[in-house]
């Protein structure tokens, strides 16, 4: 069908029940694979419920009588056909073929028997050809990883064991660790996926795998280290279905957001974004440059490397092989006529020089920076070589930012803070929220995550001051007083109930 709502017409003529959802369906939930998979995944059919002597069908089109005709001959039974949007009918297949844990258990008992080596070629992870144990068990990992949220896979090799590690939340929780004799082979057909080279096992090396999870597409990002008892994989998640862009859906305060937007409609100047490794900043920048008008403005990113691609948007991979970095790859946008250009990260002084001088010929750059707060970015650009004149001149604002974990609705609970708490939080009330732990949570207590914000509008006390001296408690004090921190935004969350004390302080520790 070319879309829903011609879906829809088009069963109402023929008569055919149309349906919202289908996930709670008899033969979904306990996962009865009457359909084979590939054709339930090529025609979008799938087996709901057996009712009076007939398979309950759902289909995307009802047009498609060669498809229907033939399932009638695979079922050998009567079918009655209910409608259903492709997105409904694709999230119901994944959770119907998906493997259970008890599918999957009995890969993880060790078993000393040769087993043949199959194919390695690209695959849909909810095909069952693969007949090695090895390859079973990665299926199941990753798949595992999938469905419970994890933003990275660690495959840790020790002496005797293969340990599997998921981060969930921007925690570490162990999983199952396969045995021994296949941890080599789990490793070498990671690096196969990942087009790595084999044989080499003493140099670190990058690669990405792109998987199919039913039409669920996936990519994963991969490093590899030499360690002690071999090689240690990272595989980093990049689900596009998890990818939720919109300055408003990231949980800013109305009065941050409203501010922020603006410093995000200046013709010119730089817009940085700072935080450590896996705070969200990249997804921050592509909320930021989705709001801006692509069709009126020309945008050009440079990143390393693109985690996702934007429509109407040119996007640059840096590829150190050929000698493509930062600094040179700006200089080519600047020839490309552009409005806006974003910069991954700005690591070095001529990256940091060449988007300063950008900035100051009239493009507003977007970019990120490593820094516990707001101010320090100042003083790391000042630490990089930028002289002062320039800093105060071309930056507009910078946002810093965290990622806090939220307490799991399923189990939460009041309790009564410490003093210590409320006086750390600056907060006077009796009672705060907790999360006892939970199977929805895997009894972390945490579920989800949601962003902590803080907003240092370049103004004209902070100018003068930076022209004194970009010292970042210096520049604290010139604020007298309306600097909003990443400690006062956590606050609010706790206050609220959305998060706990102990990940406020878990993650602002640094920078208080």
């Amino acid at each position: 069908m070319k879309n829903f709502e011609e879906g829809c017409l088009l069963a109402k003529k023929l008569d055919i029940p149309i349906l919202d959802s289908i996930k709670d369906f008899d033969f979904v939930q306990k996962s009865q694979k009457i359909i084979p998979y590939l054709f339930a995944k090529e025609h979008l059919h799938l087996a709901l419920e057996e009712k009076n002597n007939k398979i309950v069908v759902a289909l995307n089109d009802p047009l498609n009588f060669e498809a229907i005709k033939e399932l009638k001959f695979l079922l050998q039974k009567e079918i009655q056909i209910v409608f259903a949007s492709k997105e409904c009918i694709e999230e119901a297949i994944e959770l119907c073929y998906h493997q259970k844990e008890e599918e999957t258990k009995h890969l993880f008992v060790s078993s000393k028997e040769e087993q043949n080596n199959s194919s390695l070629d690209e695959y849909d992870l909810l095909e069952r050809s693969a007949q090695n144990p090895a390859v079973q068990i990665l299926n199941a990992v990753l798949m595992e990883a999938l469905q419970q949220g994890a933003s990275d896979i660690h495959f840790e090799p020790y002496e005797n064991k293969l340990n599997i590690r998921y981060r969930l939340d921007g925690i570490l929780q162990s999983r199952r660790s396969p045995p021994s004799e296949y941890a080599s082979q789990i490793i070498s057909r990671i690096k196969v996926m990942a087009k790595l080279d084999i044989a080499e096992k003493r140099l670190p090396q990058d690669g990405r795998i792109k998987l199919k999870m039913g039409k669920r597409e996936i990519d994963f990002r991969v490093s590899t280290v030499p360690i002690i008892w071999g090689e240690r994989i990272v595989l980093r998640i990049l689900d596009k279905s998890n990818l939720i862009l919109g300055l408003n859906k990231l949980g800013m305060d109305d009065r941050l957001l409203n501010n922020f937007q603006k410093m995000l409609h200046s013709s010119e100047g730089i817009v940085l974004v700072t935080g450590p490794t896996g705070s969200g900043k990249t997804t921050t920048l592509y909320s930021a440059i989705s709001e801006l008008s692509a069709t009126e403005k020309n945008i050009i990113t440079i990143e390393d490397p693109v985690e996702y691609k934007l429509s109407n948007i040119a996007q640059i991979a840096v590829n150190p092989k050929i000698n493509l970095n930062f600094a040179r790859g700006l200089r080519h946008i600047l020839r490309q006529d552009p409005d806006i250009i974003m910069i991954g990260e700005i690591r070095d002084f001529e990256t940091a020089e060449i988007a300063i001088q950008s900035a100051l010929t009239g493009h507003l750059v977007l970019s990120t920076l490593h820094t516990n707060d707001a101010p320090s970015a100042l003083t790391r650009l000042s630490d990089m070589g930028i002289e002062p004149y320039l800093l105060s001149s071309s930056i507009v604002g910078i946002l810093a930012q965290r990622l806090v974990r939220k307490i799991c609705v399923h189990c939460k609970e009041l309790y009564k803070p410490t003093l210590e708490e409320l006086k750390e939080l600056n907060l006077d009330v009796d009672e705060l929220y907790l999360g006892k732990g939970c199977n929805q949570c895997f009894n972390t207590g945490y579920k989800g995550r949601v962003g902590i914000y803080e907003l240092m509008n370049i103004s004209l006390d902070v100018k003068k001051q930076i022209m004194k001296s970009v010292d970042a408690e210096e520049i604290k004090k010139a604020l007298q007083g309306r600097f909003f921190s990443l400690r006062d935004s956590g606050s609010i969350l706790v206050k609220e109930g959305i998060t706990s004390p102990s990940e406020v302080f878990r993650v602002t520790k640094i920078v208080e």
